[in-house]
């Protein structure tokens, strides 16, 4: 059930909830869009703990809080915050399976030009409008998702750097849309690349850890 029928079944609620389900009751598309969530978390849970108990359970962390985060995004700083706890949960897995490269430490300097440049069009757009309350809140979260992204990355696990940078682009994209102007089909490109991020997250469980890499190596194994 779990290597196939599960990933089918998140599949398609997430395609239900996407493509389906209209805005209205709101209570309803709330629903329908934890479901997924749901299902990725159970699917987390149930793959075999290859990397450690203690990597295993905080994932399992990280993806309960941005379910949470998920379900308080209407009260924005609440969930928000719920989602940068959640990142901290991940980066704590992600650091703790530290897999050295000189190529894959290098990513910090395209990430962090990404954070700042992110950073700038936010703190532009909310002085535009009005919102300056939101600037230390919305460039922390840059911030962490950004080092939550390379910690991915530093662990070698290829599935958590996949669903990582999906993230990255998944929160890109509703931040953009939110604060700077409107995208084209927003929700979609939101939700598709989210929930593709998080069931990599709970895939990556399942995955070996990268092996230690001498200093000098360049892999991005």
């Amino acid at each position: 059930m779990k290597k196939i029928g599960l990933p089918v079944l998140i599949l398609l609620m997430s395609a239900l909830y996407i493509f389906v389900i209209p805005s209205d009751p709101e209570g309803v598309k709330m629903l329908f869009k934890l479901i997924p969530m749901a299902l990725i978390i159970l699917y987390a849970y149930l793959q075999p703990p290859v990397s450690g108990k203690r990597y295993h359970w905080t994932m399992l962390a990280g993806l309960a809080f941005c379910m949470m985060g998920d379900g308080l995004l209407v009260w924005f700083i609440v969930g928000l915050s719920a989602f940068l706890v959640g990142h901290l949960f991940y980066m704590t897995a992600f650091f703790g399976k530290w897999s050295f490269s000189r190529l894959r430490f290098a990513t910090i300097v395209p990430i962090a030009a990404y954070a700042s440049f992110m950073g700038n069009e936010l703190i532009q757009a909310l002085i535009r409008d009005d919102e300056q309350a939101l600037i230390v809140p919305v460039i922390l979260y840059v911030a962490v998702i950004s080092l939550m992204a390379w910690s991915a990355i530093m662990s070698g696990n290829k599935l958590a750097i996949a669903g990582s940078l999906l993230f990255v682009i998944s929160d890109s994209v509703l931040s953009w849309n939110m604060f700077v102007f409107d995208v084209s089909h927003s929700g979609i490109w939101i939700m598709t690349t989210y929930y593709a991020a998080q069931f990599l997250m709970a895939r990556s469980l399942g995955s070996k850890p990268a092996e230690i890499a001498p200093s000098s190596s360049v892999s991005l194994r």
